[in-house]
């Protein structure tokens, strides 16, 4: 949630990730720390190099979690969630990381250290899943894949 909160800050997104408002601010966010727009020796030319990647990741990040991308992904993934079994998964922070038997991978935010114990501990691994953490969370596709895992 942290890193959420954090890109939406650096856009100005107050609530709802709009791709199209989205797109105008990343496009005049990297005019503004561009790389090329400052000489070698000046001492901005590092930190808008930093900046620009942080840009650039952060607008890939908000795309991957706009309604506009959920809805345009949700048969793909509504056709893992309900036929693929969990293969793996792996919790750091408040990230949980499953991966699917089909070999897809997909990242949910927000998850607590109380909800994946008890996920963990569930006898219905899968039910759980489909009950609990699919629903309530914010998700994306993970670019990992199986043979990354």
């Amino acid at each position: 949630m942290k890193r959420i909160n954090q890109y939406k800050k650096l856009f100005n997104v107050e609530k709802e990730i709009d791709l199209k408002t989205l797109k105008k601010s990343y496009r005049n966010l990297v005019k503004e720390w561009h790389p090329d727009k400052f000489q070698e020796n000046d001492s901005k030319a590092e930190e808008a190099e930093l900046k620009s990647r942080e840009i650039i990741d952060g607008y890939h990040f908000l795309v991957s979690i706009a309604p506009e991308t959920i809805a345009a992904n949700l048969d793909v993934y509504t056709e893992t969630i309900t036929n693929s079994g969990i293969a793996d998964y792996i919790h750091k922070g408040l990230l949980l990381e499953i991966t699917f038997l089909d070999g897809s991978t997909y990242e949910y935010f927000g998850v607590t250290k109380q909800i994946y114990i008890k996920m963990i501990n569930s006898n219905k691994l899968n039910r759980f899943a489909k009950r609990t953490i699919y629903p309530n969370y914010i998700y994306r596709k993970s670019k990992r894949t199986t043979q990354e895992a």
